[in-house]
């Protein structure tokens, strides 16, 4: 069965360890820990990195150690909440809002692993691993790949791959699985999940659907950022996309990726909501399974918003849009002069006009308020 998901899938454990043994004692590798030295000792890291025996081992001494330095440097805090929702003897499927692409996955594991829990899978999409250093990174992690290249057949084919990975990951091999809501991050700051996330997770048992999207003990994660470090490349690619289909350059997704880790975030929280086991048991039987797919979006989406954490910048965005006060006991005069000026920062770039990206910045941080207080925006 490994060898069927061999092209998507992360390394197992022994072959963790083996190859760690190869990748830090390249000295090219060792180099690019250096930019660490300002505060870890490279050759100590490196000596404690090989001393590992299990992935839980390597994940605390390289991935949690890499958080704890860009953390440092680019949240004023984190809170996490909600570990006591899940069960450390049992699987789940985390269904996540999606903002950034390396980070929402990784909070949901330094969670885990403050609580004593190994990682869950996580997927990525292979048009983001886009070197063989970070494609070797992704499977010492627990990434797995998301296919998105090729022809409708390949995709068709890639997709039940997925699907059935899904399922052998949680049913047989007893990991929990982290995906994001949708196919891609959240551009304009409205957290939707998209029905056809659960209609993939399906294809493994269309017999039996229902049924085993239950037993995935779906549980809804929200990741909320006081700042999006992306916030300007998301309205950028949102105002380019009005006239025609946006078209990434070389080395953008790379770029996103590098900005999301080291960018600014200010005050994050992510929070685990609870499986939705008592809402499948609601769902009226004689809907179609199209309809019944989307009541389980609808929970996944009504846990998100609920524990969406707003900050003075969401609700100082969503005056600034509808031109009121509304919001106006929910942040100081000194607030919204901050928030302004870094508006006024984003939204000057060559290749779109200052009012257009002004309009989308808001959109990212006005639409959470919309969504978790129930207002149409």
């Amino acid at each position: 069965m490994k060898n069927l998901f061999n092209s998507i899938r992360p390394y197992s454990e022994e072959e963790t360890i083996a190859a760690i043994k190869q990748l830090f004692i390249d000295p090219k590798m060792i180099q690019k820990l250096k930019i660490f030295e300002d505060k870890i000792n490279i050759n100590d890291w490196v000596k404690e990195i090989l001393a590992c025996k299990t992935q839980f081992d390597f994940h605390l001494a390289l991935a949690y150690k890499v958080f704890q330095y860009f953390t440092k440097k680019t949240c004023t805090q984190i809170h996490f909440s909600g570990i006591e929702n899940i069960d450390p003897k049992k699987q789940y499927l985390f269904i996540s809002n999606h903002r950034d692409i390396v980070w929402d996955s990784t909070l949901l594991q330094i969670y885990r692993f403050e609580n004593g829990y190994p990682a869950s899978r996580s997927a990525i999409g292979d048009n983001l691993v886009s070197t063989p250093l970070f494609l070797e990174l992704s499977r010492l992690h627990k990434m797995f790949l998301v296919l998105r290249s090729g022809t409708l057949k390949e995709s068709i084919l890639n997709t039940r791959l997925l699907s059935s990975y899904i399922h052998h990951s949680i049913f047989k091999e007893q990991e929990s699985v982290w995906i994001a809501q949708g196919n891609g991050r959240t551009k304009n700051g409205d957290d939707k999940t998209q029905q056809g996330l659960l209609k993939m997770l399906t294809l493994a048992t269309p017999k039996n659907a229902l049924q085993t999207l239950q037993q995935m003990q779906i549980t809804p994660i929200t990741v909320s950022y006081q700042y999006e470090p992306c916030a300007q490349l998301k309205a950028r690619e949102l105002a380019l996309s009005e006239d025609a289909p946006y078209i990434k350059q070389p080395g953008e997704d790379a770029h996103s990726i590098i900005n999301g880790i080291t960018g600014y975030k200010g005050a994050v929280n992510l929070v685990i909501g609870t499986p939705l086991q008592k809402e499948f048991e609601k769902i009226p039987s004689n809907l179609s399974l199209n309809e019944q797919l989307g009541v389980i979006c609808e929970q996944i989406d009504r846990q998100i918003y609920e524990h969406y954490v707003l900050h003075p910048q969401n609700f100082i965005a969503w005056d600034m849009q509808k031109n009121s006060e509304q919001f106006a006991t929910h942040y100081t005069k000194e607030e919204k002069l901050a928030f302004t000026d870094y508006l006024n920062m984003q939204s000057l770039i060559p290749d779109v006009p200052q009012e257009k990206m002004m309009s989308y910045l808001l959109e990212i941080y006005a639409n959470p308020v919309g969504n978790k207080l129930g207002i149409k925006n």
